[in-house]
């Protein structure tokens, strides 16, 4: 069912990934199962990675929701949750839960750094496809018609939860859509990248992830950018799934900080591949 409050994040029904978008939310979360399938994908192993930052009141109901969900569609999955300086309880609630359920392992570094903490989740996977979620952003159902679509004959490497893609419906405010849409504008224009969208929920071969992973040079917002960036530059394959977005508790990062810190990242980012390139020339 769905419920909301102030405090806590919103619980929207999985559909079938087939018959429209997945429905997630940015600030929320959505993973009720489907039925057990035999599919190439369901019987793939996914690990899915959780970076956790002053989570203590969130954690426990997202990976509980997941590892409920992964384990009725019978899947073969760990999730890693990869606690990153917070000051707050939540490296307790992530050690209490891999004690209480063998798929959870629980990480910690002493940077509160989004980035660094997915890339070390990332790095420390173990199964044939990686999820990132957010405890604040997830949905199953995006999960399965990824997996599905990586494990068919030709599957992309790396598939997008996108807000701006076909069949997305972003509902959140204005300006933040404006941020995503000049950021990915100039994405597509300075870096010749070829899906709409980078930061959210992913899923991505394991291999060809972590090959790549260990050269990206950015934490914070840019990791995942980068990642996607040098996996389409290696011939790697990307793709997208358009999925509905909308707020239910404010960002934690004040918007124009964001800008100007993003901005100012690509600009080092556009550097530095610049200069890679001609040396490989």
């Amino acid at each position: 069912g769905t419920w909301k409050s102030a405090r806590a994040p919103v619980f929207l029904p999985d559909s079938s990934p087939h018959s429209h978008p997945p429905v997630v939310t940015c600030h929320a979360v959505s993973a009720l199962p489907s039925p057990n399938s035999s599919t190439p994908a369901m019987l793939a192993s996914v690990s899915v990675v959780f970076p956790a930052y002053q989570e203590e009141s969130f954690l426990d109901i997202a990976v509980r929701a997941v590892v409920e969900g992964l384990r009725l569609r019978g899947r073969d999955f760990e999730i890693i949750v990869v606690e990153n300086g917070s000051k707050d309880h939540t490296r307790a609630v992530a050690d209490s839960l891999s004690k209480e359920f063998h798929e959870v392992r629980a990480r910690s570094i002493s940077t509160a750094n989004y980035g660094l903490a997915l890339k070390d989740g990332l790095l420390a996977a173990s199964k044939d496809f990686v999820v990132n979620f957010d405890v604040d952003l997830f949905s199953l159902a995006f999960l399965d018609e990824a997996t599905q679509r990586m494990a068919a004959a030709g599957g992309p490497d790396l598939i997008v939860a996108s807000k701006r893609g076909e069949g997305a419906d972003d509902r959140r405010h204005w300006t933040r859509k404006l941020v995503t849409g000049v950021f990915s504008l100039l994405l597509r224009r300075g870096f010749g990248l070829k899906v709409s969208d980078t930061h959210g929920m992913k899923a991505m071969r394991r291999e060809p992830a972590q090959r790549f992973a260990g050269s990206c040079l950015f934490g914070t917002d840019l990791f995942d950018t980068e990642l996607i960036l040098r996996l389409e530059r290696a011939g790697f394959v990307t793709s997208e799934i358009g999925v509905r977005i909308e707020e239910t508790r404010p960002a934690r990062t004040p918007i124009v900080s964001r800008i100007f810190r993003s901005v100012r990242g690509l600009g080092t980012l556009w550097l530095a591949l610049r200069r890679e390139g001609k040396r490989r020339a």
